[in-house]
């Protein structure tokens, strides 16, 4: 990856500073080693065979599938004969800032915001494109990779509508085979943000629904209906990303990261850690941990 904006500490990849977006082809021959990223990845078959290995378990991967990997989430791939994978990777704080507003898309939101935290996925979403999908999805990665020799100050509309017509072309398969319907609920998205600008807080559901004016089991509905977690299952996948992104970027003592994303018991947060992770904090940090990198890249 020598020529790529994109770096190896460890078994950690990052983006060089400054670096948005990044799409580019890799064949795999025999494996690619455990690792972990500070970024959102989707990984798209093309060509060869091979098994993809993660948290969801092992899968048997076939032209057309394609891997999405919230950050902090770790991989690998096992058995590869010239297995052809098409990534395209970008920053968490693009998805925080200019792509803010897939939040409020039923589609996007659920691509990038919901789905990877719903039905105990646990920051991973899988899906098969058709043929015709397949061909959309190479013609953005391509046009993506086309831009990454050009200066961001000058192409940085370029590369962010290139990047949302592909996740579009994504989110639209998903949401074919899930039955996503309709806008998700104003309430849920203003809890999401609520909580998301306080993790600290010892949040309840009581208190939650108060400051929406909303019944509890009215707000817990509503949640299911556009996550299929209820409130504070959704807190807690926020905060063990929150976790990961500190053990990984931080030399913060395990006890403080648990404190404070809203965890001050540390044998909760340990459990909790584990639970989503499958590994204990310290394991995930001594296997993943890199020295101190520029916020730009986390």
């Amino acid at each position: 990856m020598a020529d790529e904006p994109v770096r190896t500490t460890g078994t950690l990849l990052h983006f060089v500073d400054g670096t948005l977006v990044h799409a580019g082809p890799h064949v795999h021959e025999e494996s690619h080693p455990l690792h972990t990223h500070s970024f959102f990845e989707l990984a798209l078959v093309t060509g060869g065979e091979g098994v993809h290995h993660s948290l969801a378990g092992r899968q048997q991967l076939a032209v057309g599938d394609l891997i999405l990997l919230r950050p902090g989430v770790w991989h690998e791939y096992e058995g590869c004969r010239a297995l052809e994978i098409y990534n395209c990777c970008f920053s968490a704080d693009l998805v925080q800032r200019e792509l803010a507003w897939t939040r409020e898309d039923p589609l996007l939101g659920y691509l990038l915001w919901t789905g990877p935290f719903s039905a105990q996925r646990r920051g991973i979403l899988t899906t098969h494109l058709d043929p015709a999908t397949f061909a959309e999805g190479v013609e953005h990665l391509d046009g993506l990779r086309q831009l990454r020799d050009q200066p961001v100050s000058r192409h940085r509309g370029d590369i962010v509508g290139r990047l949302s017509l592909y996740l579009s072309c994504v989110a639209r398969t998903i949401g074919d085979r899930d039955d996503l319907r309709g806008q998700t609920h104003p309430a849920v998205l203003d809890a999401m943000r609520m909580m998301e600008a306080d993790p600290a807080r010892q949040w309840t559901l009581t208190e939650l629904a108060d400051k929406l004016h909303l019944a509890p089991g009215y707000l817990v509905r509503l949640f299911k209906s556009a996550t299929g977690l209820p409130p504070m299952a959704y807190l807690s996948r926020h905060r063990v990303e929150l976790a990961a992104d500190r053990l990984l970027h931080t030399d913060d003592p395990i006890s403080r990261i648990g404190e404070s994303v809203g965890w001050p018991d540390q044998n909760y947060f340990a459990r909790r850690f584990k639970s989503h992770y499958g590994l204990s904090a310290s394991t995930y940090r001594q296997r993943f941990n890199a020295p101190r990198l520029s916020p730009s890249v986390r």
